[in-house]
């Protein structure tokens, strides 16, 4: 089959990949100049399929009242709540019934097992190297915080995990570089998750998506989606500036597009057997006027990298793979020669707006656990969309408009779930039976 992928950010290379291994002939359309541009540019990098969980959980809510007023809030509602945000907010709270919250857990634990197995085998069979280490560690500060934490750890029991209670001395065991003089009571180790950079992988698995004959279009901005047995797309297409052409040949990209072509054209719709929506929050946009309301809302997350110190003083001292601090729900990553803390969730702000107290709290829990081990003068420092459905699983599979298919809402979890989601999508999409049960994660879930 002739198929579209819309968006080149880990949902759509890893669909893009599966669907040209499949033997189908496969065009992505992405709107940046490269592939992991936007949601995957600088995300945790954790896969950890235990911690995949609905953010619509029983007592959210009340938490996030709580959490309000603090300094370091790992979740901050800002003051741009429009109608659509309004409504998100209500199906999030229903959502966090009990009953809804368990069904979808399960889902998503069933769906992020999948597809870290799925991630390993890519990953052996191609050989790709993307500054992955194995291990993940939550610390737990206090008494109370594992008081806290103990609902969390059974239900990682009941769902078939069996992640390693350990004390303070335990903790240190597996990371020695833990500040000493940071109070640490306890922590929850799960040696067969990993962290890895997501970028990184993204970047290499579009190479080997463009040798099974993947075509990537950047600077390409789809405009709209028209179904039916033949769907096609309406594409604006911006040149790519001569400076920047050397650098995106190398991702296969530039020579897409003549060096005459004018600053902005409409392209003469293309036909396609079937097309795959991995537009992430813009999904929404596309699809309304196809009859698909998605309940998609952007929820921003932020993430301090910064490069090691090579010194005798802290030689020794920075993480080895990847934590999470529970109380402050930031999580720190070592990636190759960088060290990156990312967290914080934000509602109803602006994508223009960027909240220094959310940078704040992650170099203070950086600062916590491993001081002076990172040049945070050298720092990037990202703030990114996480393209939210309010009761926690993506949509996967049709949409209901002819020819036009679905692989969205991941959240904050699209890394941990990308391979399965995209697995899962290209068998859908060739009408075979799919690996795992794909029950409650259709749109129907949504109606």
């Amino acid at each position: 089959m002739r198929i579209a992928v819309i968006g080149a950010g880990v949902i759509g290379v890893t669909t893009a990949y599966e669907l040209g291994a499949d033997g189908h002939e496969v065009t992505v359309f992405e709107r940046r100049g490269s592939v992991g541009a936007e949601c995957s540019f600088a995300n945790a990098g954790l896969v950890a399929p235990g911690y995949v969980a609905p953010w619509s959980a029983p007592g959210m809510a009340g938490k996030v009242l709580a959490h309000a007023w603090r300094a370091h809030a790992p979740v901050r509602i800002g003051g741009h709540l429009d109608g659509a945000a309004l409504a998100w907010l209500w199906r999030w709270w229903r959502a966090c019934r009990p009953q809804v919250y368990r069904a979808n857990r399960a889902r998503m634990h069933r769906l992020a097992h999948f597809s870290r197995d799925r991630l390993r085998e890519i990953t052996l069979r191609l050989h790709l190297d993307y500054e992955r280490a194995d291990g993940f560690l939550v610390l737990l500060r206090t008494a109370r915080d594992l008081a806290m934490a103990e609902p969390g750890i059974r239900a990682l029991t009941e769902l078939g995990a069996a992640p390693q209670l350990l004390d303070a001395a335990g903790c240190r065991a597996i990371e020695p570089g833990l500040h000493p003089e940071t109070a640490l009571h306890a922590g929850v180790y799960s040696k067969d998750d990993l962290v890895g950079n997501c970028r990184e992988f993204t970047h290499l698995l579009r190479k080997e998506a463009a040798r099974a004959g993947v075509r990537f279009l950047f600077n390409a901005q789809v405009e709209r989606i028209a179904a039916g047995p033949t769907p096609r797309l309406a594409v604006i297409r911006t040149p790519v500036d001569p400076r920047d052409r050397k650098g995106l040949r190398s991702l296969g990209g530039a020579s897409d597009w003549p060096v005459t072509q004018p600053p902005e054209m409409l392209e003469a719709e293309p036909a396609f057997d079937a097309i795959v929506v991995c537009a992430a929050v813009d999904s929404r946009l596309l699809l309304r006027p196809l009859g698909v309301r998605l309940p998609l809302l952007p929820v921003y997350g932020y993430s301090v990298t910064a490069p090691l110190r090579h010194d005798d003083r802290h030689l020794h001292r920075e993480p080895r793979a990847a934590l999470m601090d529970e109380r402050y729900k930031v999580a720190i990553s070592r990636l190759g020669n960088r060290v990156r803390a990312a967290g914080s969730a934000e509602i109803g702000v602006s994508a223009q707006h960027r909240d220094d107290a959310a940078f704040r709290t992650l170099d203070k829990v950086l600062d916590d656990w491993f001081p002076g081990v990172t040049q945070r003068s050298a720092a990037q420092r990202w703030r990114g969309a996480r393209p939210m459905l309010p009761d926690g699983p993506p949509v996967l599979g049709a949409s209901g408009a002819a020819g036009v298919w679905l692989n969205v809402g991941h959240g904050g979890s699209g890394w941990a779930l990308a391979c399965g989601s995209a697995r899962l999508v290209a068998d859908a999409v060739a009408g075979r039976k799919t690996p795992i049960e794909i029950d409650g994660l259709g749109l129907d879930r949504l109606r």
